[in-house]
């Protein structure tokens, strides 16, 4: 059974299919935006933060993130210590998160014997392109609790996360197609499209 990668921008529904995924197919799920978060605490120095220069991120946690995908995918268990050789190839996993830089990552994954990283890989993609300003503030009002960072904001900060948020998933479109995402569009009906991709991901793994 394949690994799955979600890709996405923020607020799409990465985590919550990713938490679906756990409890019905037993993956473990890792997210980027934890990684981040610990990169930002234990070395700082890298400049891998978040809510910060989103590209800068995503740029300098990309070897990282490609490195970690080559040694617990890779057939032969390369880079594994010797006493767990190939044993990590069958704790599959979900990585989720908004930070990837594909042209970065795939040359790692190449070292790693991965040509194809849908050989080895589910890949999903999650957007928003069909949502207005209006459906994103609506949204945050309607959702956000305290744990979210948007909690707190005034209706015209969250107005400018949306614009930023609608522009990031039309260019992050053209990346996941281009390296063979099945791409979802969640800016409607969320839970039927959630079902939807959860019968699509046990068709084909199962």
């Amino acid at each position: 059974m394949k690994s799955i990668i979600i890709a996405g921008p923020s607020r799409v529904g990465k985590s919550t299919l990713a938490k679906r995924i756990n409890e019905e197919l037993n993956h473990f799920v890792i997210g980027v935006d934890k990684l981040v978060a610990v990169f930002q605490e234990a070395y700082p120095q890298l400049d891998i933060r978040l809510n910060w220069d989103r590209e800068k991120t995503t740029d300098n946690i990309a070897p990282f993130i490609g490195h970690f995908l080559g040694m617990f995918s890779s057939s032969d268990g390369r880079g594994l210590l010797p006493y767990s050789h190939g044993a990590a190839t069958e704790n599959r996993f979900v990585l989720e998160g908004g930070y990837f830089n594909f042209e970065k990552i795939v040359p790692v994954l190449k070292t790693y014997g991965i040509e194809e990283w849908k050989d080895k890989f589910l890949l999903i993609g999650l957007v928003q392109n069909d949502k207005t300003v209006d459906e994103f503030v609506r949204d945050f009002r309607k959702y956000d609790t305290k744990d979210d960072w948007t909690y707190h904001f005034s209706d015209d900060e969250l107005r400018e996360i949306a614009e930023d948020a609608i522009s990031f998933s039309h260019s992050m479109t053209t990346h996941l197609v281009k390296h063979g995402f099945t791409v979802y569009e969640m800016s409607k009906e969320r839970e039927q499209r959630l079902n939807q991709i959860m019968d699509d991901i046990k068709s084909q793994l199962l």
